[in-house]
């Protein structure tokens, strides 16, 4: 953009909370590699759905814009359903610490790793839309460069998906 956008990044999160910034679960306060997420769901639809296609909603192409939520649609709420699942994780009380894990070049992203410091215990979770997608043998492959973070602590892998979600909600 050849433009410093830091301040107007900073009001959004800050002043706004419209953003929010995020780094992997292992990066340093002072790390420059993060991410930014809008935190409204309905601002979110709005900007992937209706300000993305604005041109053919004015020229009333319905049509386009239906086969573009058609073509895209699973992408956008498997984004949707891992922030559920972080705030589903985050609401059980049984971890101090919830995030994303992934190195430079967003290699071995992981949709959810939640740390419990006390006893000493990590999940690492996988989240799609359709469980049969899971592949949890390549989850345990990228998570070999977080592990070492967390020695000497019990590790669990999870496969989450919507057929999943009624288990969690279970948790007490």
């Amino acid at each position: 953009m050849e433009k410093d956008i830091g301040g107007y990044l900073q009001r959004l999160e800050d002043d706004y909370t419209v953003i929010q910034a995020y780094k992997p679960i292992t990066a340093k306060l002072q790390s420059r590699l993060q991410r930014y997420t809008v935190m409204d769901n309905f601002i979110k639809f709005w900007f992937y759905y209706i300000y993305a296609n604005k041109t053919a909603i004015e020229m009333e192409n319905f049509s386009y814009v239906k086969k573009t939520v058609d073509t895209t649609y699973t992408n956008y709420s498997g984004r949707v359903l891992e922030n559920f699942y972080h705030k589903l994780f985050s609401e059980t009380g049984l971890y101090n610490r919830i995030g994303r894990y992934w190195e430079k070049g967003n290699l071995n992203e992981i949709d959810l790793v939640a740390i419990n410091d006390l006893e000493k215990r990590v999940a690492v979770a996988e989240i799609k839309r359709n469980h049969h997608k899971i592949n949890t043998t390549q989850l345990m492959l990228r998570s070999q460069k977080l592990l070492p973070f967390f020695k000497g602590y019990t590790v669990e892998y999870f496969a989450l998906s919507l057929e999943s979600i009624e288990d969690w909600l279970k948790v007490e």
